[in-house]
Protein backbone atom coordinates (compact mmCIF):
# COMPACT_ATOMS: atom_id res chain seq x y z
CA UNK A 1 0.00 0.00 0.00
CA UNK A 2 2.66 2.73 0.70
CA UNK A 3 4.58 2.34 -2.43
CA UNK A 4 1.05 3.39 -4.42
CA UNK A 5 0.26 6.22 -1.59
CA UNK A 6 3.76 7.42 -2.60
CA UNK A 7 2.33 8.39 -5.68
CA UNK A 8 -0.64 10.26 -4.38
CA UNK A 9 0.16 13.89 -4.12
CA UNK A 10 0.61 15.52 -0.88
CA UNK A 11 -1.39 17.86 0.26
CA UNK A 12 -1.29 21.01 2.50
CA UNK A 13 -3.69 22.50 5.35
CA UNK A 14 -5.51 24.73 2.51
CA UNK A 15 -6.08 22.23 0.32
CA UNK A 16 -7.86 19.33 3.12
CA UNK A 17 -10.68 22.22 3.26
CA UNK A 18 -11.27 22.67 0.03
CA UNK A 19 -11.78 18.85 -0.47
CA UNK A 20 -13.36 18.78 2.36
CA UNK A 21 -16.07 21.06 1.43
CA UNK A 22 -17.14 18.15 -1.40
CA UNK A 23 -16.47 16.11 0.06
CA UNK A 24 -18.52 16.58 3.49
CA UNK A 25 -22.31 14.89 2.35
CA UNK A 26 -24.51 17.21 4.01
CA UNK A 27 -26.00 19.16 1.00
CA UNK A 28 -29.35 18.33 2.24
CA UNK A 29 -30.48 20.79 5.01
CA UNK A 30 -30.10 18.73 8.50
CA UNK A 31 -29.99 20.64 12.15
CA UNK A 32 -26.25 21.17 13.22
CA UNK A 33 -26.86 18.61 16.33
CA UNK A 34 -27.77 16.06 13.49
CA UNK A 35 -24.36 16.50 11.23
CA UNK A 36 -22.10 16.64 14.65
CA UNK A 37 -23.54 13.05 15.07
CA UNK A 38 -22.83 12.05 11.94
CA UNK A 39 -19.83 13.15 11.50
CA UNK A 40 -18.83 11.71 14.90
CA UNK A 41 -19.72 8.60 14.20
CA UNK A 42 -17.82 8.24 10.74
CA UNK A 43 -14.42 9.63 11.96
CA UNK A 44 -14.47 7.67 14.25
CA UNK A 45 -13.13 10.04 17.29
CA UNK A 46 -15.02 8.26 20.02
CA UNK A 47 -13.38 5.04 19.80
CA UNK A 48 -10.15 6.48 19.04
CA UNK A 49 -10.00 8.22 22.41
CA UNK A 50 -11.83 5.27 24.19
CA UNK A 51 -8.56 3.22 23.31
CA UNK A 52 -6.50 6.10 24.14
CA UNK A 53 -8.19 6.82 27.58
CA UNK A 54 -8.25 2.72 28.19
CA UNK A 55 -4.40 2.73 27.27
CA UNK A 56 -3.53 4.76 30.35
CA UNK A 57 -5.56 2.81 32.91
CA UNK A 58 -8.45 4.55 33.78
CA UNK A 59 -11.88 3.28 33.65
CA UNK A 60 -15.28 3.58 35.14
CA UNK A 61 -13.73 3.89 38.94
CA UNK A 62 -12.58 7.38 37.26
CA UNK A 63 -13.82 11.07 37.18
CA UNK A 64 -13.00 12.75 34.06
CA UNK A 65 -12.71 16.99 34.17
CA UNK A 66 -12.39 17.85 30.49
CA UNK A 67 -10.94 21.34 30.67
CA UNK A 68 -10.55 21.90 26.96
CA UNK A 69 -13.14 24.56 25.08
CA UNK A 70 -15.96 22.89 23.97
CA UNK A 71 -18.20 23.67 20.64
CA UNK A 72 -16.18 23.42 16.45
CA UNK A 73 -12.66 22.95 19.09
CA UNK A 74 -11.96 19.06 18.46
CA UNK A 75 -10.30 18.82 21.75
CA UNK A 76 -13.83 19.10 24.32
CA UNK A 77 -15.97 16.78 22.08
CA UNK A 78 -13.76 14.24 21.26
CA UNK A 79 -12.04 13.04 24.71
CA UNK A 80 -15.99 13.71 26.01
CA UNK A 81 -17.33 11.02 24.40
CA UNK A 82 -14.38 8.57 24.62
CA UNK A 83 -14.08 9.16 28.12
CA UNK A 84 -17.86 8.35 28.28
CA UNK A 85 -17.62 5.18 26.00
CA UNK A 86 -15.07 3.98 28.45
CA UNK A 87 -17.23 4.25 31.18
CA UNK A 88 -15.93 7.22 32.92
CA UNK A 89 -17.62 10.34 34.86
CA UNK A 90 -17.72 13.53 32.71
CA UNK A 91 -17.54 16.64 33.93
CA UNK A 92 -17.71 19.35 31.33
CA UNK A 93 -15.92 22.34 32.60
CA UNK A 94 -14.55 23.42 29.92
CA UNK A 95 -11.87 26.14 29.69
CA UNK A 96 -10.99 29.03 31.81
CA UNK A 97 -12.32 29.85 35.56
CA UNK A 98 -9.99 28.73 37.63
CA UNK A 99 -11.69 28.95 40.86
CA UNK A 100 -14.71 27.20 39.19
CA UNK A 101 -12.24 24.55 37.53
CA UNK A 102 -10.96 23.72 41.78
CA UNK A 103 -14.10 23.40 42.88
CA UNK A 104 -15.14 20.80 40.19
CA UNK A 105 -12.29 18.89 41.09
CA UNK A 106 -12.33 18.65 45.09
CA UNK A 107 -16.18 18.37 44.75
CA UNK A 108 -16.35 15.61 42.46
CA UNK A 109 -13.49 14.03 43.49
CA UNK A 110 -11.89 14.62 39.62
CA UNK A 111 -9.25 11.66 39.20
CA UNK A 112 -8.61 12.55 35.82
CA UNK A 113 -7.61 15.72 34.30
CA UNK A 114 -7.42 16.92 29.97
CA UNK A 115 -5.61 20.54 29.80
CA UNK A 116 -3.24 22.04 27.79
CA UNK A 117 0.24 21.77 29.32
CA UNK A 118 0.68 25.95 30.15
CA UNK A 119 -3.13 25.96 31.77
CA UNK A 120 -2.02 22.89 34.19
CA UNK A 121 0.76 25.05 35.33
CA UNK A 122 -1.23 27.94 35.50
CA UNK A 123 -3.76 25.86 37.73
CA UNK A 124 -0.95 24.74 40.50
CA UNK A 125 0.51 28.87 40.60
CA UNK A 126 -2.92 29.47 41.66
CA UNK A 127 -3.79 27.46 44.53
CA UNK A 128 -3.08 29.46 47.53
CA UNK A 129 -4.58 32.14 45.81
CA UNK A 130 -8.24 30.59 45.34
CA UNK A 131 -8.20 29.03 48.72
CA UNK A 132 -7.14 25.39 47.46
CA UNK A 133 -4.50 22.78 48.79
CA UNK A 134 -3.07 20.01 46.62
CA UNK A 135 -4.20 17.46 49.90
CA UNK A 136 -7.58 18.16 49.15
CA UNK A 137 -7.74 17.29 45.47
CA UNK A 138 -8.07 13.60 43.93
CA UNK A 139 -6.05 13.56 41.18
CA UNK A 140 -4.43 10.62 39.81
CA UNK A 141 -3.40 11.39 35.84
CA UNK A 142 -3.50 14.16 32.94
CA UNK A 143 -3.98 13.94 29.42
CA UNK A 144 -1.97 16.95 27.53
CA UNK A 145 -1.94 18.44 24.30
CA UNK A 146 -3.49 21.40 22.41
CA UNK A 147 0.28 23.41 22.27
CA UNK A 148 4.11 21.96 22.01
CA UNK A 149 5.33 20.85 25.39
CA UNK A 150 8.66 19.84 26.55
CA UNK A 151 9.96 16.13 28.73
CA UNK A 152 11.12 18.65 31.11
CA UNK A 153 7.67 20.72 31.63
CA UNK A 154 5.71 16.79 31.62
CA UNK A 155 8.01 15.81 33.68
CA UNK A 156 7.62 19.13 36.27
CA UNK A 157 3.87 19.07 36.36
CA UNK A 158 4.09 15.45 37.12
CA UNK A 159 6.46 16.49 39.79
CA UNK A 160 3.99 19.61 41.34
CA UNK A 161 0.96 17.94 41.21
CA UNK A 162 2.07 13.91 42.36
CA UNK A 163 0.73 12.81 38.98
CA UNK A 164 1.14 10.98 35.91
CA UNK A 165 0.81 12.86 33.04
CA UNK A 166 0.43 11.34 29.14
CA UNK A 167 1.26 12.73 26.36
CA UNK A 168 -1.35 12.40 23.29
CA UNK A 169 -1.54 13.58 19.61
CA UNK A 170 -3.89 15.18 17.68
CA UNK A 171 -4.88 17.51 14.26
CA UNK A 172 -8.74 18.33 13.56
CA UNK A 173 -7.89 17.29 10.17
CA UNK A 174 -7.50 13.33 10.85
CA UNK A 175 -9.69 13.48 14.06
CA UNK A 176 -8.68 16.07 17.00
CA UNK A 177 -7.23 14.21 19.97
CA UNK A 178 -6.48 10.63 20.01
CA UNK A 179 -4.58 9.77 16.40
CA UNK A 180 -1.34 8.57 18.90
CA UNK A 181 -1.13 8.30 22.87
CA UNK A 182 0.61 7.40 25.15
CA UNK A 183 -0.35 4.14 27.38
CA UNK A 184 1.30 3.78 30.78
CA UNK A 185 4.26 3.17 29.98
CA UNK A 186 5.24 6.62 29.01
CA UNK A 187 7.39 5.27 26.25
CA UNK A 188 6.73 7.22 22.74
CA UNK A 189 3.11 7.98 21.45
CA UNK A 190 1.08 4.93 19.57
CA UNK A 191 -0.56 5.56 16.36
CA UNK A 192 -3.83 3.94 15.39
CA UNK A 193 -2.68 1.86 12.54
CA UNK A 194 -5.80 0.45 11.98
CA UNK A 195 -7.49 4.18 11.35
CA UNK A 196 -4.51 6.03 10.13
CA UNK A 197 -1.44 4.75 7.45
CA UNK A 198 1.87 7.06 8.23
CA UNK A 199 5.16 7.97 6.32
CA UNK A 200 8.23 10.12 7.71
CA UNK A 201 9.57 12.80 4.55
CA UNK A 202 11.94 15.26 4.27
CA UNK A 203 10.55 18.44 4.55
CA UNK A 204 12.25 20.74 2.35
CA UNK A 205 12.00 17.37 -0.45
CA UNK A 206 9.21 15.43 0.11
CA UNK A 207 10.51 12.09 -0.01
CA UNK A 208 10.38 9.65 2.29
CA UNK A 209 12.95 9.26 5.08
CA UNK A 210 13.91 6.20 7.28
CA UNK A 211 11.48 5.55 10.53
CA UNK A 212 14.41 6.62 12.78
CA UNK A 213 15.25 10.08 11.05
CA UNK A 214 13.58 13.24 12.17
CA UNK A 215 11.37 13.92 9.49
CA UNK A 216 7.75 15.58 8.88
CA UNK A 217 4.53 12.89 9.70
CA UNK A 218 2.47 12.21 6.84
CA UNK A 219 -1.06 10.64 7.69
CA UNK A 220 -3.42 8.74 5.56
CA UNK A 221 -7.23 7.85 7.29
CA UNK A 222 -8.33 3.91 6.09
CA UNK A 223 -11.36 3.73 7.36
CA UNK A 224 -13.48 6.75 7.81
CA UNK A 225 -16.35 7.88 5.29
CA UNK A 226 -16.59 11.38 6.17
CA UNK A 227 -13.82 13.41 5.03
CA UNK A 228 -11.16 10.96 4.42
CA UNK A 229 -7.89 12.48 3.28
CA UNK A 230 -4.73 11.03 1.34
CA UNK A 231 -1.09 11.85 2.12
CA UNK A 232 -1.74 14.98 4.71
CA UNK A 233 1.28 16.25 5.49
CA UNK A 234 0.59 17.49 9.07
CA UNK A 235 3.94 19.82 9.34
CA UNK A 236 5.10 17.78 12.98
CA UNK A 237 8.49 16.81 13.19
CA UNK A 238 8.89 13.25 14.75
CA UNK A 239 10.67 10.04 14.50
CA UNK A 240 9.03 6.79 14.56
CA UNK A 241 10.31 4.35 17.53
CA UNK A 242 12.05 1.01 16.75
CA UNK A 243 10.89 -2.12 18.43
CA UNK A 244 7.46 -2.85 20.50
CA UNK A 245 6.04 -1.46 23.69
CA UNK A 246 5.89 -3.36 26.84
CA UNK A 247 2.10 -3.17 26.76
CA UNK A 248 1.73 -5.52 24.32
CA UNK A 249 0.16 -3.43 21.72
CA UNK A 250 1.42 -3.57 18.61
CA UNK A 251 0.58 -0.43 16.49
CA UNK A 252 4.00 2.03 15.97
CA UNK A 253 4.90 4.30 18.50
CA UNK A 254 6.31 7.74 17.40
CA UNK A 255 8.64 10.09 19.60
CA UNK A 256 7.23 13.57 21.16
CA UNK A 257 6.91 16.19 17.99
CA UNK A 258 9.87 18.09 18.66
CA UNK A 259 8.71 21.28 16.22
CA UNK A 260 6.79 22.13 13.53
CA UNK A 261 8.25 23.09 9.31
CA UNK A 262 6.16 26.22 9.91
CA UNK A 263 7.50 27.54 13.30
CA UNK A 264 10.94 26.65 13.13
CA UNK A 265 12.61 30.06 13.71
CA UNK A 266 16.17 31.13 12.10
CA UNK A 267 18.37 32.99 13.85
CA UNK A 268 21.25 34.49 12.86
CA UNK A 269 21.12 31.57 10.22
CA UNK A 270 20.63 29.18 12.85
CA UNK A 271 17.70 27.16 12.86
CA UNK A 272 15.68 27.01 16.42
CA UNK A 273 12.32 25.34 17.43
CA UNK A 274 10.60 26.84 20.62
CA UNK A 275 10.04 23.51 22.31
CA UNK A 276 13.90 23.36 21.93
CA UNK A 277 14.11 26.60 24.15
CA UNK A 278 11.67 25.71 26.16
CA UNK A 279 13.25 21.91 26.62
CA UNK A 280 16.43 23.55 27.95
CA UNK A 281 14.86 26.42 30.20
CA UNK A 282 13.27 24.01 32.13
CA UNK A 283 16.30 22.28 33.01
CA UNK A 284 17.59 24.65 34.99
CA UNK A 285 16.28 25.54 38.94
CA UNK A 286 14.33 28.48 39.87
CA UNK A 287 12.91 28.45 36.28
CA UNK A 288 9.01 28.49 37.30
CA UNK A 289 5.93 28.00 34.62
CA UNK A 290 5.64 30.45 32.34
CA UNK A 291 7.66 32.46 29.45
CA UNK A 292 7.55 33.81 26.56
CA UNK A 293 9.93 34.58 23.34
CA UNK A 294 10.73 38.21 21.68
CA UNK A 295 12.44 38.28 18.43
CA UNK A 296 13.82 41.54 16.91
CA UNK A 297 16.21 42.74 14.48
CA UNK A 298 19.09 44.90 15.70
CA UNK A 299 20.83 46.25 13.14
CA UNK A 300 21.85 43.50 10.81
CA UNK A 301 21.34 40.41 13.44
CA UNK A 302 18.43 39.27 14.95
CA UNK A 303 18.20 39.51 18.90
CA UNK A 304 15.76 36.15 20.81
CA UNK A 305 15.06 37.78 24.45
CA UNK A 306 13.39 34.94 26.47
CA UNK A 307 10.91 36.19 29.27
CA UNK A 308 10.48 33.93 32.23
CA UNK A 309 8.67 33.93 35.78
CA UNK A 310 10.99 32.57 38.22
CA UNK A 311 10.74 31.21 41.90
CA UNK A 312 9.22 34.12 44.09
CA UNK A 313 11.66 33.40 46.78
CA UNK A 314 14.21 34.27 44.30
CA UNK A 315 13.50 38.00 44.71
CA UNK A 316 15.45 38.84 48.29
CA UNK A 317 16.89 41.80 46.82
CA UNK A 318 20.54 40.12 46.04
CA UNK A 319 20.79 41.13 42.47
CA UNK A 320 23.54 39.22 42.34
CA UNK A 321 21.53 36.08 42.54
CA UNK A 322 19.30 37.16 39.84
CA UNK A 323 22.08 38.32 37.29
CA UNK A 324 23.74 34.47 38.22
CA UNK A 325 20.32 33.07 37.03
CA UNK A 326 20.09 35.19 34.04
CA UNK A 327 23.84 34.29 32.78
CA UNK A 328 23.18 30.17 33.42
CA UNK A 329 19.89 30.50 32.19
CA UNK A 330 21.73 32.56 28.52
CA UNK A 331 24.51 29.87 28.51
CA UNK A 332 22.14 26.71 28.98
CA UNK A 333 20.29 27.94 26.14
CA UNK A 334 23.71 28.77 24.07
CA UNK A 335 24.82 25.41 24.49
CA UNK A 336 21.82 23.47 23.37
CA UNK A 337 20.37 25.85 21.13
CA UNK A 338 23.77 27.48 19.70
CA UNK A 339 22.35 31.16 20.44
CA UNK A 340 22.89 33.11 22.87
CA UNK A 341 19.61 35.13 24.19
CA UNK A 342 18.81 38.11 26.19
CA UNK A 343 17.12 36.72 29.57
CA UNK A 344 14.46 39.05 31.51
CA UNK A 345 13.65 37.67 34.56
CA UNK A 346 9.88 38.21 35.88
CA UNK A 347 7.74 37.44 39.28
CA UNK A 348 5.42 34.80 39.23
CA UNK A 349 1.73 36.02 37.70
CA UNK A 350 3.49 38.84 35.48
CA UNK A 351 4.01 37.22 31.70
CA UNK A 352 0.30 36.62 30.29
CA UNK A 353 -1.53 33.73 30.70
CA UNK A 354 -3.27 31.48 28.17
CA UNK A 355 -6.19 29.23 29.09
CA UNK A 356 -5.96 27.16 25.65
CA UNK A 357 -3.11 27.33 23.42
CA UNK A 358 -0.39 29.17 24.87
CA UNK A 359 1.69 32.14 22.51
CA UNK A 360 5.04 31.79 23.35
CA UNK A 361 6.69 33.54 20.01
CA UNK A 362 6.47 37.16 19.44
CA UNK A 363 8.47 37.73 16.23
CA UNK A 364 8.85 41.66 15.44
CA UNK A 365 11.59 41.29 13.38
CA UNK A 366 10.50 43.33 9.82
CA UNK A 367 7.97 41.50 7.15
CA UNK A 368 10.52 41.13 3.81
Amino acid sequence: MGAKLVKVVLLRDGEVIARVKKLSGFEQEVTANEAVKEVLKETGIPHDNLDYIVATGAGPADVFQNMMTYGLFTGGLGLHYGAERAGLLVIPSGAGNTGRQLRLMKDFRTTVLHATPSYMLHIHARLPEEGFRLDELNLKKAYLGGEPYSENTRRKIETLYGIRVYNSYGLSEMNGPGVAFECIHQDGMHIWEDAYHVELIAPDTGRACADDHEGELVMTTLDREATPVLRYRTGDITTLLPGGCPCGRTHRRIARITGRTDDMLILNGVNVYPSQIEQLLMRVPGVATNYALTIEKVGALDRLTVKTEVDRQLFTGDLSALDRLKTHIAEAIKSGALIRPVVELHEPGALPVFEMKAKRVTDLRPKE
